[in-house]
């Protein structure tokens, strides 16, 4: 069947956000009286969204005493003001995302990122325009790898799961990807927590730049 849509994870998969992360999530704790931590020790915690990010942060510091709701809005309005900061998108993506729309092959993102947020970073970034929608963790009642995230996008484009290709770059992809019976493309330059070689997928990327020829392939 010829593939109709690719979706794009965000963090992780389009671009490099664990330093601005870090730097909201330590502000976060410092409000909390609890030490900082490491850019590397964040990066394992990314991919499950703002509240699981933050519960996880609290753990490792044992910040026992710190409310997790309220942490959330302060990381939040910490990460908000400084979101684009540090970010960039990974070598190799805008071109990859030009050879695609040049391929008339239709895009979408799909992050646990909350959605404002997820829009400000792309915009800013010069990404947006390729897009033809944008789901944020925030979008919907459920969020990866709830696989109905994944399934509602397909709905909108008209597309069957054996038709579209999820790329990401994280174990919470990979667990999306196989729910909703869609082909999954690992990046192995993102937030992997384990080996990826632990990773089912059609195919693990070292770079991006091979993102176009593989998806020729796929086309036949």
């Amino acid at each position: 069947m010829p593939l109709s849509l690719v979706v794009f994870d965000l963090d992780g998969t389009l671009i490099d956000s664990a330093a601005d992360l870090a730097v909201a999530i330590n502000s976060m704790l410092a409000g909390f009286g609890c030490e900082p931590l490491p850019v590397p020790e964040v990066r394992r915690m990314i991919g499950d969204g703002v509240a699981t990010l933050v519960a996880r942060a609290l753990a490792a510091r044992h910040c026992a005493h710190a409310d997790r709701a309220e942490a959330a809005q302060i990381f939040t309005r910490h990460y908000e003001a400084g979101a684009i900061a540090l970010t960039s998108a990974f070598p190799g993506v805008e071109h990859a995302l030009r050879a695609l729309r040049a391929a008339a092959i239709p895009l979408a993102v799909c992050t646990n990122k909350p959605a404002r947020i997820t829009a400000a970073i792309l915009e800013s970034l010069g990404l947006a325009e390729y897009f033809a929608r944008v789901l944020g963790g925030d979008s919907l009642p459920f969020r990866k790898p709830d696989p109905r995230v994944l399934l509602s996008l397909l709905e909108a484009f008209d597309c069957r799961p054996e038709a579209a290709l999820l790329v990401g770059d994280s174990e919470v992809d990979a667990a999306t990807a196989h729910a909703a019976g869609v082909p999954f493309v690992l990046m192995k330059h993102g937030y992997l927590r384990g080996p990826a070689e632990e990773i089912r997928c059609i195919a693990a990327l070292e770079r991006f730049e091979e993102l176009p020829a593989l998806i020729d392939t796929l086309r036949g």
